[in-house]
């Protein structure tokens, strides 16, 4: 596990990936998966969280309680033939 510091061409913005390293087994080569930290600030040189990974973090420490199951409250049994149809 390692930090990845990768700088866009286009727009010069530097990305910071939180980078961890796996065997595939199918190609037989090590493989990379990356997840976004956020962006380098260019002045102070610190990183700036993105929102995907303030989601994540936030989701980690809260998670949210699912709710119980809903009483049925009003049972229906319908019934359409063809004279419902034509009438």
């Amino acid at each position: 596990m390692g930090i990845v510091y990768q700088k866009n061409r286009k727009t010069g913005i530097t990305y910071v990936y939180n980078n961890q390293a796996y065997w595939d087994k199918e190609k037989q080569q090590s493989r990379a998966k990356r997840k976004l930290i956020g962006k380098l600030d260019p002045d102070t040189g610190e990183i700036v969280p993105t929102r995907s990974y303030r989601k994540d973090t936030e989701q980690e420490r809260n998670i949210p309680k699912r709710p119980g199951p809903v009483p049925i409250t009003r049972i229906r049994r319908d019934f359409y033939g063809a004279s419902y149809l034509l009438d």
